[in-house]
């Protein structure tokens, strides 16, 4: 089922195939889980489709294989296993790939999701392909933070935004697709992303959002055993439950400030705790990027557990 929210998009790289105005370098620009991938299948499933009146036609051999990554026209990278990051070797052999003639004598497709995840050395290598793409090359970029792609990659892609859906819009689309279940709570959770929803199980994102919560709840208040619970974290589900960690902590950051509040002086000291709170604003943000450093670091060699049991005692530490 085509998303409605990516319709408008849908149209106009429709209309640019149909008059031969397609670019050969796309970076299409998503909020977090709106859909910038599946847009980017979408794209290659057309461009490939042995029926150009009616591509993408959904039922050819062409768009089959494309839809399930299986066509030897399409190549797609993503980052290997429980890396964070693209790395060199996977562009070089993306950019050899995409030199060779097409098997079907048509396009040769690309795919780099999520291409934000390159690091430099990576996108060094890409860059030479965009600077001479072959003929019939088309290379798409998926990012949600562009900002961190090279100047020089930027420059050479035509943009294209894939903004996040209203929430009813998401809750629509997931349930024709996946089927009913409590939609609303899992976007709670994970944000109106409503692609990385339909790769979860609703009873599991509820489940764990409800224990993180009790968790870090019991720790806020002084109770609890930090040690126990964060090894419990750590073995399983962990990008979830930091997600669940990183809402609690935004919670209650906002309801520090307030959502239209803004701090118009410098302090010297701590920030103020407000009514009946007992961690101060600047401790809070400190275990916001604490746990935005974990969610940011599955590459690197780090004890989790710990830095779980450690984020716990401070909380601890907080309600002392």
């Amino acid at each position: 089922m085509t998303p409605a929210w990516l319709e408008p998009e849908i149209a106009r790289l429709r209309g640019a195939y149909t008059a031969g105005r397609l670019p050969h370098a796309l970076l299409i620009h998503e909020a977090p889980g709106a859909g910038g991938e599946w847009l980017a299948g979408w794209v290659a499933q057309m461009v490939l489709c042995s029926n150009r009146q009616e591509a993408p036609c959904q039922r050819c051999t062409s768009c089959q294989r494309a839809s399930k990554g299986q066509h030897p026209d399409l190549t797609v990278v993503r980052p290997l296993e429980a890396s964070t990051q693209i790395r060199i070797e996977q562009v070089r052999e993306l950019a050899a790939e995409l030199a060779l003639t097409a098997h079907q004598s048509g396009y040769k497709v690309g795919i780099l999701s999520p291409a934000d995840s390159m690091n430099r050395f990576s996108a060094n290598a890409l860059l030479k392909t965009l600077e001479e793409p072959s003929q019939g090359t088309l290379l798409m970029l998926v990012a949600s933070q562009p900002s961190r792609l090279p100047a020089t990659i930027l420059s050479r892609c035509q943009r294209v935004r894939v903004r996040a859906p209203e929430r009813d819009d998401a809750i629509a689309w997931l349930q024709a697709t996946r089927g009913p279940a409590d939609w609303g709570s899992v976007l709670a959770v994970l944000g109106t992303a409503p692609m990385a929803a339909a790769g979860a199980d609703p009873a599991t994102v509820v489940e764990v959002a409800a224990e993180v919560r009790h968790g870090l709840d019991e720790a806020a208040s002084g109770g609890g055993d930090p040690v126990a619970t964060a090894e419990r974290w750590a073995r399983s589900e962990l990008p979830l439950r930091l997600t669940c960690v990183e809402n609690w902590l935004t919670e209650r950051i906002r309801g520090q400030v307030g959502a239209s509040s803004h701090f118009t002086e410098v302090r010297a000291g701590a920030h103020p705790r407000g009514h009946g709170k007992s961690l101060d604003l600047h401790q809070l943000f400190g275990l916001l990027d604490a746990v935005r450093e974990l969610k940011s670091s599955f590459d690197a060699p780090i004890n989790r557990g710990l830095a779980l049991e450690s984020l716990l005692r401070s909380l601890s530490a907080g309600a002392a």
